[in-house]
């Protein structure tokens, strides 16, 4: 591999000898591409199609040791630097233009302790990898609602899923993280050790620096839990969303609800419920019959399921590669002008695939202390995406302003805080939207670990010198 140029972490362009990358790569268990190389078009392609971005190398890490090395290259020869774990932010934050892309896709690797009820994941492994490794053993932690997404993406932003109301977010059940810092040192974070880096790893993105593997608290769930999804006609959506937050403000913990507005196959708008019950399966249809009662369904799957499947369900909605953008809002009531918001502007949806999700948080979410981790938005009820998806990029402004405006018609009914793993390339506004009063401690922390703002390509919180 010749001499290359890429770009710096100032934006300037600058060249890389070919002895200085033969030595790098000389170091690597893993493997470096460059445009040449027939694997680089596949490394650089991320979940959202909308995303196009070229790095100038790529190296796909097999361990720790490899993300010191790259760590080390680019601060040596101040390079522009992004770190892939799942590949599935919206905005594209994990691969760049020029730069060098820290792919830790390989490092998958997942071992459950089941007498400890603990895991220790790699992280570069998704939500569907670490499903299955604890579901051997009957077990499971909070994970998002795509299989896709990355674990590390997913917790170090906070991480909701349908186990959240029971036993809180990813990050509430991060017992200790190796992290890799931006000055290369490779550092063990919890309660006991860097309790500081630990409290901006829980909620607070890759701001801090690069998680090469978390260990996570696990709990009894499945193999069989009650849920799946049903679909109604769009006629009846204003009385089942209305019915719907009133039976969310009593649900019991094990209850996790989301509505979502989608167009079927055939081309007919509906509204879907989809729900997973972790409580005991003979109490499943008492529990939810008020749910399920609140209309008759065209289609209705929900019943014992294996929690695997309930946490594919949604996979098809969100496939790798087509087009995608949203804007969300946090919700403490989703009132009737809300609904009929929300309902008016789903009519002019300009994708067939395109959706509207009302997601239910709260439950144990809620019982922890705002300034707990630098996850702060404890006391929200819901979660609120109008998502544009579309296959064709030239079609791009048109999706894109649909979602604009929706957000901004809904604007008034939101808390004003967003949740960031939900956050595209909204400026540095949106960013503090997500930190509140947490943000100046993020940014205390940002510059005892990376006061160069070195790890940069993310929601990013600026270090306060």
């Amino acid at each position: 591999m010749g001499d290359q140029k890429i770009v710096g972490i100032d934006g300037a362009e600058c060249v890389l000898s070919g002895a200085v990358i033969h030595t790098f790569a000389s170091e690597l268990q893993g493997t470096l591409l460059a445009r040449e190389h027939p694997d680089y078009d596949s490394a650089r392609r991320v979940w959202n199609g909308s995303v196009d971005k070229w790095p100038a190398l790529i190296v796909r890490c097999s361990g720790t040791g490899d993300v010191v090395a790259c760590v080390r290259l680019a601060r040596e020869h101040d390079l522009l630097v992004s770190v892939r774990g799942g590949g599935h932010n919206i905005a594209g934050k994990s691969v760049c233009d020029g730069g060098l892309m820290i792919d830790l896709s390989p490092m998958n690797g997942i071992v459950v302790d089941p007498h400890r009820e603990t895991a220790r994941v790699q992280g570069g492994a998704k939500l569907g990898d670490m499903d299955r490794a604890t579901q051997a053993f009957g077990l499971a932690t909070t994970a998002g609602v795509v299989s896709t997404t990355g674990v590390a993406g997913l917790t170090l932003g906070g991480g909701m899923g349908r186990l959240g109301r029971k036993y809180g977010l990813a990050c509430d059940n991060l017992i200790s993280a190796e992290v890799v810092t931006a000055d290369g040192r490779v550092l063990t974070a919890n309660m006991e050790e860097n309790a500081d880096l630990f409290w901006a790893l829980r909620g607070g993105g890759a701001n801090v620096g690069i998680v090469t593997s978390f260990e996570f608290r696990l709990h009894p769930v499945g193999p069989i839990v009650y849920g799946g999804l049903a679909f109604y006609p769009i006629y009846q959506a204003r009385d089942m969303l209305r019915r719907l937050t009133d039976f969310c403000r009593t649900a019991a913990d094990e209850v996790r609800v989301e509505a979502g507005l989608l167009t079927s196959p055939e081309g007919d708008p509906l509204i879907a419920i989809s729900t997973c019950y972790i409580g005991l399966l003979d109490q499943a249809e008492r529990t939810l019959q008020p749910l399920r009662g609140l209309a008759s369904a065209i289609r209705d799957q929900i019943g014992p399921k294996p929690y695997l499947e309930i946490q594919a369900a949604a996979d098809d909605i969100f496939p790798t590669g087509l087009c995608f953008y949203w804007k969300s809002h946090f919700v403490k009531e989703f009132s009737e002008a809300a609904i009929d918001e929300t309902l008016a502007r789903f009519a002019k949806a300009p994708s067939p695939r395109s959706v509207v999700i009302l997601e239910q948080w709260g439950g144990a979410v809620a019982r922890v202390a705002d300034d707990a981790t630098a996850f702060g938005h404890r006391d929200v009820a819901y979660d609120f995406i109008p998502a544009s998806i579309w296959t064709d990029p030239t079609d791009s402004e048109r999706q894109i302003a649909w979602v604009r405006e929706f957000w901004e018609a809904t604007k008034p009914f939101g808390t004003g805080g967003v949740y960031v793993n939900n956050l595209g390339e909204e400026g540095d506004d949106r960013v503090l939207a997500a930190y509140g009063f947490n943000y100046r401690r993020l940014a205390a922390v940002k510059a005892q670990y990376d006061p160069g703002n070195f790890f940069r390509l993310n929601q990013n919180v600026r270090p306060s010198l």
